[in-house]
């Protein structure tokens, strides 16, 4: 069976947003003490659910199922994705996506309702644009910047997006089987940007501890993240291409390796996976992490009828269609399921060992 990149994408994920979720926000040396042995999912007995880094990623495709390539219709249907989205009370919604969602509600333009932000927020969401216009790299921008602009306005959470986008379109475009020589990576990365002095540093400490063959927990020390990987995008972006590159292929050493980075687990994972899943295809994501996602309406079932929407999308030249449909209506009772989930795991983290 060949290889679905796209199917690939948005269940790897999934993936990795699942199995990283409950260590979210601890520090790499209390991970590594409350998180012992190998990484499986560990929410509520056993399973995993998603977070809003899956579910915005779920958006992202809805939108451009229904949107074909029509810029209007997916600003219009992203922006009511995301303010309903709201009024389901998810239990973590990132600062500046509040707030920007806020100012949707309030009148404000799409264009108009980003918050001067360079969270990850536009990162977790945008491979899947990356995957889509693969072979559309000026459709990619201004759909990643459509993306992007709705929440963040700081030009470094679009810059961080782009990269992920990038390399997406990359995987898919070559369909790379083999690791590309790290004079390819360079190229894709100078091209998401050239002159923004941040952003070219950040390349040149990516390139140089790829050659020197550090690890990725020694590339995060490198990046000043050894108490684990920060929200700040351009952290999470380079050390997610770190693993996705350094790992070449092999899904479960790439994420176990964010994972023990500790930190911002979930959204490192989620984007980790998403490049990983793009590569390896379905087929190559660890069984065991793929079923034990227990979640509802939005869980593996779905994600794989929006891969195949989104691959009929592209097959018919990006023509208008009809997204999936679920049982929106058990929305909010999952998140209150949810949120008491995410609470006593917040009561556990008070707890010994420190």
């Amino acid at each position: 069976m060949m290889k679905n990149p796209i199917k690939g994408l948005l269940l790897g994920t999934a993936v990795g947003d699942s199995v990283g979720l409950p260590a979210e926000g601890i520090s790499r040396r209390r991970n590594q003490k409350i998180f012992r042995g190998k990484w499986h999912q560990r929410l509520i007995f056993g399973y995993g659910m998603i977070s809003d880094d899956t579910e915005h990623t779920i958006f992202v495709a809805q939108c451009l199922i229904a949107c074909g390539d029509r810029e209007d219709i997916f600003v219009k249907r992203f922006s009511w994705c995301l303010k309903w989205w709201l009024l389901s009370l998810p239990a973590g919604v990132g600062l500046a996506t509040l707030k920007s969602i806020i100012r949707l509600w309030l009148g404000f333009s799409p264009d108009k309702s980003g918050v001067y932000s360079a969270g990850n927020g536009a990162a977790m969401r945008c491979a899947v644009i990356g995957a889509y216009f693969a072979h559309n790299l000026p459709k990619l921008d201004i759909f990643l910047t459509l993306s992007t602009k709705i929440t963040h306005s700081d030009p470094r959470a679009l810059i961080g997006a782009k990269a992920i986008a990038y390399i997406t379109a990359w995987i898919v475009r070559e369909d790379l089987k083999e690791c590309p020589d790290i004079d390819e990576l360079e190229v894709i990365l100078r091209l998401v940007e050239d002159k923004e002095e941040e952003w070219l540093n950040l390349t040149n400490q990516l390139l140089y501890a790829l050659k020197q063959g550090l690890s990725v927990a020694e590339f995060a020390e490198l990046m000043g993240q050894e108490k684990g990987i920060s929200g700040y995008v351009y952290t999470t972006v380079s050390i997610a291409i770190y693993a996705w590159y350094q790992h070449f292929g092999n899904f479960r050493d790439a994420l176990e390796a964010v994972f023990n980075c500790g930190g911002d687990t979930d959204t490192t994972g989620a984007i980790t996976g998403a490049l990983c899943g793009a590569t390896t295809g379905e087929l190559n994501i660890p069984q065991p992490w793929l079923k034990k996602i227990s979640d509802f309406p939005r869980n593996s079932e779905l994600l794989i009828k929006i891969a195949d929407k989104l691959t009929e999308n592209i097959n018919n030249q990006y023509q208008k269609n009809t997204p999936v449909s679920y049982g929106w209506w058990w929305i909010l009772p999952r998140n209150f399921v949810f949120l008491i989930v995410v609470l006593i795991h917040g009561f556990r983290r008070l707890l010994p060992p420190f």
